[in-house]
């Protein structure tokens, strides 16, 4: 059995077809095409759909989906076993809850703490008892970037170079605010997490999103001891978890 599944970003929108629960195809696009979800499903033969969508999620892609899958519909009332005590579920993030149960059935019993590294910069623990009660939303690289453009008279806006993995030396304007925003952000990823490291034994940390890639080269460095792994398709695998758990539970 083949599913598509949709996860719908700030920034980017990516596809996913999976065989059972492996990969066999992704894509990324800054706007989502009809006629390429069309194609997946004819060429794939797809079973089940499901979209997490990070705003409001597309009437027109639904309807297709609907017409031509088992759409599953994903929100944060669905639950694969874990114990959910976020107090606001109807704020709570698709992409975040998804993580979570990509976590719950990837790395079950383990203490995992969850940073995706994208336009936000969130975290989230699932511990071993598979308990979730919430975590944090940063500023995103890029965002920090432009708010410091934004909010002053006279700094420019910066870019930065992502597949470089150094940070530069602030002997110059632009330096200084490369230097800033980049060290800033690898001493609060690196402070988040010796903290829950001090207070969860075993801890696993699951680093996915954009600029995942960058943190986790600053991060092999560390002082820090817990496990850390690169799953740049959490996201994806937790949707397809929703999949396989409701397709079941109807079936």
């Amino acid at each position: 059995m083949h599913n598509l599944v949709i996860d719908i970003g700030n920034t980017n929108s990516k596809i996913a077809v999976l065989e059972d629960r492996t990969i066999v195809h992704t894509q990324a696009f800054k706007q989502l095409d009809p006629e390429v979800l069309m194609d997946l499903i004819e060429k794939y033969q797809v079973t089940c759909a499901t979209i997490s969508s990070v705003g409001p999620e597309l009437e027109e892609v639904i309807a297709l989906l609907k017409n031509n899958t088992v759409y599953i519909p994903f929100s944060t009332a669905v639950n694969t076993g874990i114990k959910n005590y976020y107090q606001t579920l109807a704020t709570l993030g698709l992409d975040r809850w998804a993580k979570i149960i990509a976590a719950n059935h990837y790395y079950k019993g383990k203490n995992c703490f969850i940073i995706d590294a994208g336009t936000c910069i969130t975290y989230d623990l699932l511990n071993a008892q598979s308990e979730y009660f919430g975590g944090s939303i940063s500023l995103g690289i890029d965002m920090r970037f432009q708010a410091l453009n934004h909010y002053t008279g006279r700094l420019p806006l910066v870019t930065w170079d992502r597949e470089a993995g150094t940070v530069p030396d602030g002997t110059d304007t632009t330096t200084a605010i490369q230097n800033g925003v980049l060290q800033g952000v690898i001493n609060e990823v690196e402070g988040f997490i010796a903290q829950q490291n001090n207070k969860n034994n075993d801890l696993t940390v699951l680093i996915t999103g954009g600029n995942a890639a960058f943190l986790l080269k600053q991060l092999k460095n560390s002082i820090f001891a817990p496990q850390i792994i690169h799953d740049p398709y959490l996201v994806i695998k937790g949707l397809n978890e929703v999949i396989a758990f409701e397709y079941v539970q109807k079936n």
